[in-house]
């Protein structure tokens, strides 16, 4: 299913970070599904963020063969449990994780107790599945009083992360660093905490300079995306404040990262949850986007103003808003970038919207992994010169996600300067 996650010394030596969402492809990080998606009932899929029930062993099949699509680009998959259990063979990152796990207000002191020892003696790989997978009330062996006496059998004393399958929101490269994002929602509040883990404490990734973080503003991978070395487009919505957008900015500036960054107001809808399920860049002057709103798309170019004010604190300059292809394309310094439809009309945009029809995963300039349901939409792309490499996604897609969602590149090769 998979190659080791941290032991192959040539694939280590590839430099980490990317400068852009279409460079070439050479690492990424996913998550195959696993238990924690069986944990899914009707009562709790809504709470859980996911529109239906996958059917788990179609979906693990689906799944290795987007994995295995990327391999035949030559592209190396990491999956994120399995680093996970790397990282928690060290004692340190196992007591951060178990401590995190058992913050939650609704155990009680007996049932935490209990669960600290127990989650200890677990080996990594076990301790790995308790973290995503959850922990039931009716699986614990001790640690009985009121709030097992009062707790529905089935209800979770640690929740699943069914989530997890979405590994572009957690963390997001720029360049040589790693932002570890803020997500909004309760139930993947966890996630980037075991995601800030592995980027701490695991050997591959331990010295790795990092932006943001899970206790900041709320910004999610699936908002951001690096039109341009330079240039990141972060949307404002459903998931991400405007308050996030600024502490990322301020950030990248700092850091000397970025020159620009577009605040993209979205609808604060499912459908639109983040900006990523609008548009996504499948060539250096080219995006996939939803053209049911692409006339109504805006953008706030954020930059750096010199000089710094008395104190010596950075100053941001934001400018009025634009047209979002207008913005961008300036930001970029290109004459245009070139707008592809998702669909063919207006009601079939709108169909391969939900299905994920913009979200798409460059693998290099002009190759981009695509859902193969979507099928006017793909053809819009071959006709723009765009390779599509297809892949099922009939139950991947019940969370609302596509290729995209579902891989976090951890190395792109630079875009020519």
């Amino acid at each position: 299913m998979s190659e080791p996650a941290s032991t192959d010394a040539a694939r280590n030596a590839v430099p980490h970070g990317a400068d852009s969402e279409v460079g070439r492809l050479r690492t990424v990080v996913l998550h195959r599904p696993g238990p924690e998606l069986k944990r899914l009932t009707p009562r709790n899929n809504d709470k859980l963020l996911f529109d239906g029930i996958p059917w788990v062993a179609r979906a693990q099949e689906e799944h290795d063969a987007f994995a295995e699509a990327l391999r035949g680009r030559d592209v190396e998959v990491l999956y994120l449990t399995e680093l996970l259990t790397e990282t928690l063979e060290q004692e340190s990152a196992r007591n951060h994780a178990i401590t995190s796990a058992l913050t939650g207000l609704h155990l009680g002191d007996t049932m935490r107790g209990y669960l600290a020892g127990f989650l200890r003696d677990a080996s990594p790989a076990e301790l790995t599945e308790y973290l995503t997978a959850g922990i039931r009330n009716d699986e614990v062996r001790g640690g009985f009083g009121l709030v097992t006496s009062l707790l529905a059998r089935d209800d979770f004393l640690v929740d699943p992360l069914p989530n997890l399958l979405f590994t572009r929101d957690s963390s997001v490269w720029v360049r040589d660093r790693v932002a570890i994002t803020s997500l909004s929602m309760p139930a993947r509040k966890r996630e980037t905490q075991l995601t800030e883990l592995i980027y701490t404490e695991h050997p591959r990734f331990r010295g790795t300079r990092r932006l943001h973080g899970w206790h900041n503003e709320h910004v999610e991978g699936g908002d951001v995306l690096l039109l341009a070395p330079g240039v990141i487009a972060v949307g404002v919505g459903e998931r991400t404040t405007p308050a996030g957008v600024e502490r990322l900015a301020r950030q990248v500036f700092h850091a000397d990262l970025a020159h620009t960054v577009l605040a993209v107001p979205i609808a604060q809808e499912r459908a639109t949850m983040h900006l990523d399920t609008v548009c996504t860049m499948v060539d250096v002057d080219k995006i996939v986007m939803y053209p049911n709103i692409a006339d109504s798309l805006t953008a706030y170019a954020v930059t750096l103003a010199e000089p710094a004010d008395d104190a010596g604190a950075q100053v941001l300059e934001v400018a009025r808003a634009e047209p979002f292809l207008v913005a961008a394309a300036r930001a970029m310094g290109i004459d245009a970038l070139h707008q592809i439809d998702t669909g063919l009309d207006p009601v079939t945009a709108e169909r391969e919207q939900w299905d994920d029809g913009n979200n798409t995963l460059a693998l290099a300039p002009r190759v981009a992994v695509a859902y193969e349901r979507n099928v006017e939409t793909n053809d819009r792309l071959e006709a723009a010169g765009i390779e599509v490499v297809r892949i099922a996604g009939s139950e991947l897609g019940s969370g609302r996600g596509g290729p995209r969602c579902m891989s976090c590149p951890v190395a792109r090769d630079p875009l020519p300067a």
